[in-house]
C-alpha cells in the first residue's frame, strides 16, 4: 500500500547488518505448502527473497517440487547460519525429520512432522538463530490428534513467546490493503459482547507500534470500523459505536495516534477510501478477511503483530484438494517470505524502536 510517509531505508549508510536467515515451517506435508516453499526457492532471484531454510522435510520438498515438474536441489544443514552460505545453490533444510506424504491425504505422520517443524522453527526465531519464522498452513483438526491444543498457529506462537492471547494481533497484509480483526475465530453472535474500549485501544497500540518498528511507517494511520450497518447511524442501528468504539478512538487520539472512525465498513474498502489509511482495524473476522481476500487473495500475508519475533504466513489454507497437482499459486508464500525478510532486516538494522 502506498503511504505519504516514506519507509526508512533498510539499513543506514555504511556496512549493512546481515539478518539471520528466515525459518520456514512445512505446514501439513500433504497440503500445498511444501510445493510452494520449493517454488519460492526456485523463484528466489526474480522474487528478491532473503535467504531462508525449511525445518525438516527434505524428501517431502523434493517430492513436492517433482509434482510441479521440477528437480529441486536440497542441502541438509546442521545450523541455521549455514543457510546463508548455500542458499543460492540449494534449498537448505535443517534436520532429518521427514515423511513420504500422499499429497491430498493427510495422516498422523504428516501431522507429527508439521508440529515438529512449527515448534522447531518457532524456537529458532525465539533464540535469534532465525531472523523470522514463516509458517506453512496446517490442518488444525489433524494436528489436534497429535497434541496440538491451540485454536491456531497465532495462539501457539503467543504462548511460546509467553504472551497472552490478546497480545498477539493478526494482521492481513497485501499489495492493496492491510486489515486487523479485533475478534478472530468467534461466533458472530458473541462479537458484540466481546468488544470493549480496552480491547480496541490495546490492539490499536500494538498495531501502531508494529507498523513503526517492522514496516517503517513513522506515523501509521489506523481506520477503525463500526460494528453495525452504517456505523450505527447515530444509534438508530445499534449503540456499540457510541458507547464503545467512539470512546476508544477518542482515547487513542488523545495519545497522539492517527486514528479515525468509526467508519461504515461497507464503504471503507473502496479504492478512494483506502488511500486515507495504512491499516483498517475491523470488529470481527469476516469484516477484515473478506476485503483482503477479494483484493489480494494470491498475495495476502498473515502477520502476527506484538510478538518479540517476526512471524508471517501465506493467507490461505492447506488446500488438500489441489495439493500435488501443480495448480496452487506460490504468490502468497513468496509474499510471506519477502515480508519476513524485510521486517527482519529492519529489526537487524536497529533503525526503529
Amino acid at each position: 500500500m502506498d503511504s505519504p510517509i516514506p519507509a526508512p531505508p533498510i539499513a543506514p549508510t555504511g556496512t549493512k547488518p546481515t539478518a539471520a536467515p528466515v525459518a520456514v515451517s512445512l505446514g501439513d506435508p500433504a497440503g500445498i505448502a511444501p510445493e510452494l516453499i520449493a517454488e519460492a526457492w526456485l523463484q528466489r532471484r526474480e522474487a528478491g527473497l532473503s535467504p531462508f531454510f525449511a525445518v525438516g522435510g527434505a524428501l517431502t520438498l523434493g517430492m513436492a517440487a517433482a509434482s510441479r515438474g521440477h528437480t529441486l536441489p536440497v542441502r541438509q544443514i546442521e545450523r541455521p547460519a549455514e543457510a546463508l552460505e548455500i542458499f543460492e545453490e540449494a534449498l537448505p533444510v535443517l534436520g532429518e525429520a521427514d515423511c513420504a506424504p500422499q499429497f491430498g491425504e493427510p495422516d498422523e505422520a504428516g501431522a507429527r512432522l508439521a508440529l515438529h517443524s512449527l515448534t522447531e522453527a518457532t524456537d529458532l526465531a525465539r533464540t535469534g538463530a532465525a531472523g523470522a519464522v514463516v509458517t506453512g498452513p496446517i490442518a488444525k483438526a489433524r494436528l489436534a490428534t497429535v497434541g496440538f491444543t491451540h485454536p491456531g498457529q497465532t495462539e501457539f506462537l503467543a504462548e511460546a513467546c509467553a504472551l497472552g492471547p490478546d497480545d498477539a494481533v493478526m494482521m492481513l497484509a497485501g499489495p492493496n490493503l492491510r486489515t486487523v480483526p479485533l475478534t478472530v475465530h468467534e461466533p458472530l453472535a458473541r462479537v458484540p459482547g466481546l468488544i470493549t474500549p480496552e480491547l480496541i485501544t490495546h490492539k490499536a497500540r500494538i498495531v501502531a507500534r508494529a507498523l513503526v518498528r517492522d514496516f517503517g511507517l513513522a506515523a501509521p494511520r489506523i481506520a477503525i470500523t463500526g460494528l453495525n450497518p452504517h456505523a450505527g447511524e447515530d444509534g438508530r442501528m445499534g449503540e456499540e459505536e457510541i458507547r464503545i468504539i467512539a470512546p476508544a478512538i477518542a482515547q487513542l487520539q488523545a495519545e497522539g495516534l492517527a486514528v479515525t472512525g468509526p467508519h461504515p465498513a461497507d464503504a471503507l474498502f473502496a479504492a478512494h477510501e483506502r488511500a486515507g489509511y495504512d491499516v483498517a482495524l475491523c470488529m470481527y473476522h469476516d469484516q477484515a478477511l473478506i476485503p483482503i481476500k477479494t483484493l489480494d487473495f494470491d498475495a495476502g500475508v498473515n502477520v502476527t503483530l506484538g510478538l518479540p519475533i517476526i512471524r508471517t504466513s501465506p493467507d490461505h489454507g492447506t488446500a488438500f484438494g489441489i495439493a500435488g497437482r501443480n495448480i496452487a499459486s506460490p504468490g502468497a508464500m513468496i509474499a510471506a517470505l519477502r515480508m519476513a525478510g524485510e521486517c527482519a532486516a529492519r529489526r537487524t538494522a536497529g533503525l526503529l524502536p
